[in-house]
């Protein structure tokens, strides 16, 4: 959490990033930092599979997420006193095969699986708190190919799914 929020003040100009030296930061990893204010979504980037370590993965992901996420302009100082930052922590992604939505509906764990989608160079992915607002297997997956820009009713055993799971870390407190 830490080294999320540095990040974003680095980002700010309110301090600079110390350095860390724990081994285990060292390793590689694979993030997603969320920022919500009060209950809305401020910002959500991440990795999906683990390409660089662990805390330049945290980092880099919650500069993206205040700063370059698409859907929000740039997190301002006055939000960043007020902003709480998620940190998820991925588990590598095992492959899912099924033999159609049915199949794959039935086989997630509402709750605990992220899942991954891929299908003619298009993805997404959801993170295992999607499943709060979409708790019915069926609509999870119809929104997760709406996501990755397919007609959310549309299966094709072309379709690849992996899932993962997460080690949750938020703050729940503003900064300040």
């Amino acid at each position: 959490m830490a080294i999320a929020r540095e990040a974003i003040a680095e980002g700010l100009g309110l301090s600079a990033v110390p350095e860390r030296g724990e081994t285990w930061l060292a390793r590689p990893g694979a993030t997603f930092v969320t920022l919500r204010i009060e209950e809305a979504l401020r910002g959500c980037i991440g990795s999906v599979d683990p390409r660089r370590p662990l805390g330049v993965d945290v980092a880099a992901n919650a500069r993206a997420a205040a700063f370059s996420d698409p859907r929000f302009s740039p997190l301002s100082q006055a939000e960043f006193e007020t902003v709480r930052v998620e940190v998820s922590v991925l588990s590598p992604r095992m492959p899912l095969d099924v033999t159609g939505e049915s199949d794959a509906a039935a086989r997630l764990r509402p709750g605990v699986d992220g899942v991954y989608l891929e299908y003619q160079g298009r993805s997404a992915t959801f993170l295992p708190q999607v499943w709060e607002s979409l708790p019915d297997p069926v609509e999870f997956l119809a929104a997760l190919r709406d996501k990755a820009r397919l007609p959310a009713r549309f299966w094709d055993p072309g379709i690849r799914l992996t899932r993962y799971t997460v080690e949750k870390y938020a703050d729940g407190h503003p900064a300040g």
